[in-house]
C-alpha cells in the first residue's frame, strides 16, 4: 500500500515525503526520509519531527478505527527521544491500546532502518464527528506516492 491521504489535500506529509506503508484500525506503519530537511541545528533529526510522525500514525489509525462519519483529533502526546538519527528513514508503528467511542489511546514505536529504537510515544485522541461531513476524511483507498 503506497499511502493514504485525505482526499484532495496537500499537507506536511507530502512536504516531508511521508509514506504510509500499512494502515488499518489495528496498526499503522509510516516512514519518512531523514536528511537535512528534518535536522535540527546540530545535524540530527529534530524531536518535533518524531512527534509529528508519531501523532500522524496514531491519528490515521484512529480515524480508520473510529469508522464512517467520525474523525479524531490529538489531545495529548508524550514522546521519549531515545537515540539520535542523522540519515536513513524514521519508521513509526502505531498500535491501539484502547479504542473507545470518545477516546482512543495509541502507542507508537519509532525506529531507524536497523530497527533501533529512536523514540517511544503515546498519543491520546478524541473521537469527534467528521468536520468535513465525510468529504475529506481518511479512507482506506490507497494512492500512489
Amino acid at each position: 500500500m503506497a499511502g493514504l491521504i485525505p482526499a484532495g489535500r496537500h499537507d506536511i506529509h507530502e512536504l516531508l515525503g511521508v509514506e504510509i506503508l500499512e494502515a488499518s484500525g489495528d496498526q499503522v506503519v509510516m516512514r519518512l526520509p531523514v536528511d537535512w530537511k528534518v535536522h535540527q541545528p546540530y545535524g540530527i533529526l529534530h524531536g518535533g519531527v518524531s512527534a509529528l510522525l508519531a501523532e500522524s500514525a496514531a491519528s490515521f489509525g484512529g480515524a480508520l478505527a473510529a469508522g464512517p462519519g467520525k474523525s479524531v483529533v490529538g489531545i495529548e502526546l508524550n514522546a521519549s527521544h531515545l537515540r539520535s538519527l542523522r540519515d536513513g528513514h524514521l519508521t513509526a508503528r502505531a498500535i491501539p491500546v484502547r479504542v473507545g467511542r470518545t477516546i482512543q489511546v495509541w502507542t507508537i514505536a519509532l525506529t531507524d532502518d536497523d530497527g533501533r529504537a529512536i523514540c517511544q510515544a503515546r498519543c491520546t485522541l478524541a473521537v469527534i464527528d467528521d468536520p468535513s461531513g465525510g468529504a475529506g476524511g481518511v479512507s482506506a483507498t490507497p494512492i500512489s506516492q
